[in-house]
């Protein structure tokens, strides 16, 4: 623990959840949702955040599984303020370890985590309430030339997303590329 935040690697180490020190009471709370020295101290990442997003998706909804290729890659900080939802993170570095390995975490307004994932993987989330709030940093611009989309229902990453019913896609995410077909990081 680093002063504000807790910072736990998940099973692919490079993906980080970071929890801030929440203090509250009866009124409500307060916490720092970012602080560039707490989180270089917590987990040694020097990041320069050039963009911050903000996506509101109903129940159900599925984005995913996107990134962006060099020399436009984007590290991503998510959270979620309001609801909740599975997110993910697949690894696409062709030389590591866990190259096609993927991650979920839970994120919520009630649990306050955010997720650092950096460079080199896919992102997608679905929504599991109502509706749901989800904010992200970025260290580079929004680039579509270099945007890409692996398919969420890829059958060799077989991700256990907690659907209960077909998701709700965008034409793009449902006409995502098959894993095995991907550009993907050297």
């Amino acid at each position: 623990m680093s002063g504000h935040l807790k910072v736990t690697p998940t099973a692919i180490p490079d993906v980080l959840i970071v929890e801030p020190r929440v203090f509250g009471d009866a009124r409500g709370f307060f916490f720092e949702s970012f602080n560039q020295q707490a989180f270089r101290d917590a987990t040694g990442l020097d990041l320069n955040f050039v963009q911050d997003n903000h996506s509101r998706s109903a129940r159900g909804v599925l984005r995913g599984l996107h990134y962006q290729l060099p020399p436009h890659e984007q590290g991503k900080l998510v959270r979620v303020v309001r609801g909740s939802v599975f997110d993910v993170a697949v690894d696409i570095r062709r030389g590591s370890a866990t190259f096609g390995r993927w991650v979920g975490v839970e994120l919520s307004e009630e649990n306050q985590r955010q997720v650092w994932i950096p460079p080199g993987f896919a992102h997608g989330f679905m929504v599991t309430s109502d509706s749901a709030d989800f904010l992200y940093k970025t260290t580079a611009y929004y680039a579509p030339a270099h945007e890409r989309c692996i398919v969420w229902n890829d059958a060799r990453l077989n991700i256990e997303w907690p659907l209960t019913d077909a998701p709700s896609l965008s034409a793009k995410d449902a006409s995502g590329t098959a894993f095995d077909r991907a550009e993907v990081f050297a």
